[in-house]
């Protein structure tokens, strides 16, 4: 199945728009992450832990948006949006949303 963050794809014609489909996912960081990651932050760099984690969620989400359009029997999805954002008591989860329009070629 194709994903396209653009609202066409140049070598398919749109002959159905079956309409939204959705991914969310909600991943709670660590106490451990948390520490390490705060150290990193003090002497500079990357935080692979946290990159991780943000990449898990990231392909969570897509791949629930992407059962939800074969359900439907969709050929691709576009207009792919992704949203992140923190949640929960002081921000300690990430949430990650994924969106667009479920088509049939």
């Amino acid at each position: 199945m194709i994903l396209s963050t653009t609202n066409t794809i140049e070598t398919h014609q749109v002959k159905e728009y079956l309409g939204i489909v959705t991914g969310e996912t909600i991943i709670g960081a660590n106490i451990f992450k948390d520490f390490f990651a705060g150290i990193r932050d003090i002497v500079g760099g990357r935080s692979g832990s946290y990159e991780r984690v943000l990449r898990e969620a990231k392909d969570t989400a897509l791949r629930e948006m992407k059962e939800e359009a074969s359900k439907l029997g969709a050929s691709a999805v576009i207009g792919v949006d992704l949203d992140y954002e923190t949640v929960g008591p002081n921000g300690g989860m990430l949430m990650v949303t994924a969106s667009g329009t479920a088509i049939k070629f």
